[in-house]
């Protein structure tokens, strides 16, 4: 039997999940951070690298913030693989939850880059004063560039620089997202002026706390991946399902999306595989948070 053999209704739908599986390997690659800042760190210029990577660069970037989009081709291809229109519908519902989706993970990373941030804040603060810098001077020293302060990174440093009231500035700076660590340092800074107590020695112990948080919540993560692979399966398992029937040589398109009891077999499980997933998220969000 040769490809030209094979019906459309299998090649087809089994070309349309080889496609998916690339993209979704493609996304997965891109959103990863490890690759860019191992290419980044280990990059070597060749004589004939084009000045063009610069572009290149933007344009991914440019792509990489409407990710969401891709959901539009892909219910192109099934709506005219399926001669409906019921696939466009569904693209157009489910790009704005996967937009939501996008922005909700990249607002935890954020969190996540801003506590760490800050932990090297404390860090770097503890060196300055153990060389015997003035509290002042040392967050000078290190508090400008490093994401930790934010927005308010020129509040608190004019405070620092001008004698202005640096706990008062930290502790409005500890509201913003993912920097709550901000009101340990105000605390501490405080007390060090106030009843002269070792600075140093109150950012350290809040070093530690906080990198051993960040060690716990990473651990956790990692005791969880196997639910998020089940969370996975759990929403690959139509296409699979889609893929074995086409593989059998029927064609689960035209039946789902052509007839009564199709129509009612595609809502009534689209609705049990949202809720399934929605439920499982759910469990292990629960999980994380512990």
């Amino acid at each position: 039997m040769t490809v030209m053999d094979v019906g459309p209704s299998i090649l087809l739908p089994s070309l349309v999940m080889a496609a998916g599986a690339g993209v979704s390997g493609g996304l997965a690659l891109t959103r990863e951070p490890g690759p860019r800042r191992a290419r980044a760190v280990f990059a070597v210029h060749r004589p004939d690298e084009r000045p063009s990577a610069g572009a290149w660069a933007r344009t991914r970037a440019h792509l990489d913030d409407r990710r969401e989009w891709l959901c539009v081709p892909v219910a192109v291809l099934f709506a005219v693989l399926g001669e409906s229109v019921i696939p466009l519908s569904a693209g157009a519902v489910a790009v704005p939850l996967v937009r939501r989706w996008i922005r909700r993970r990249a607002s935890r990373r954020g969190r996540e880059r801003a506590a760490a941030a800050v932990t090297a804040l404390c860090g770097a603060l503890v060196g300055e004063l153990r060389a015997g810098r003035e509290p002042g001077q040392a967050l000078l020293a290190v508090g400008r560039g490093g994401g930790a302060l934010g927005a308010a990174e020129t509040a608190v440093l004019a405070a620092a620089r001008f004698g202005g009231d640096v706990p008062g500035a930290l502790r409005k700076a500890s509201g913003l997202s993912g920097r709550e660590g901000l009101a340990g340092v105000a605390a501490c800074w405080r007390v060090a002026v106030d009843g002269g107590a070792g600075l140093a020695t109150g950012l350290a112990r809040l070093e530690h706390a906080m990198r051993a948080e960040r060690r716990g919540r990473e651990e956790l993560r990692a005791q969880l991946a196997g639910a998020w692979s089940t969370v996975v399966v759990l929403a690959l398992l139509p296409v699979v399902g889609l893929g074995l029937g086409a593989a059998l040589g029927a064609d689960p398109l035209e039946v789902l999306l052509h007839s009564p009891g199709g129509l009612v077999c595609l809502v009534t499980g689209s609705l049990l595989e949202g809720a399934g997933l929605f439920w499982a998220t759910r469990i292990v969000r629960a999980g994380e948070g512990m």
